[in-house]
């Protein structure tokens, strides 16, 4: 670990048939940043794609073996990812070919919010809302 690797927090997974494919939608639609990607020809191993306001997720290539410890179907991921621009990344991400399920709107918590598909058909909504303070006991 050096001075610049991220504090210890949640990394949400998937798995996809064409993870180049899929990593290269993903930095184009919705500005993720490839911080790394491990693995040969079409195969991904591991790859992690940054969230350039923080956090990030990890996704690897399907493998269609029975002793696969990480089983993820393709296509049943999904995540909230907050992002300071709502309507600006919808414009980005439908450009880029995502499939819109949501167009913005805003919500009765406070939120603008959109949703939409990637080529795997994992599911994405993108807004404002950014959680609630963490009570501590």
């Amino acid at each position: 670990m050096n001075d610049s690797t991220p504090a210890p927090q949640v990394w949400p997974t998937l798995r996809a048939r064409d993870a180049r494919a899929l990593i290269a939608f993903l930095v184009e639609a919705f500005g993720f940043e490839e911080t790394a990607v491990f693995g040969e020809g079409d195969h991904v191993g591991h790859a992690q794609l940054s969230w350039p306001p923080g956090g990030g997720i990890m996704l690897g290539s399907v493998r269609e073996t029975p002793d696969d410890k990480w089983n993820l179907a393709p296509g049943t991921f999904g995540a909230y990812v907050v992002t300071g621009d709502p309507d600006g990344l919808y414009a980005r991400a439908t450009a880029a070919g995502a499939r819109v399920v949501q167009e913005p709107y805003d919500t009765d918590h406070g939120s603008r919010e959109f949703a939409v598909r990637d080529p795997e058909d994992n599911l994405w909504s993108f807004g404002t809302y950014r959680g609630e303070p963490r009570v501590r006991g």
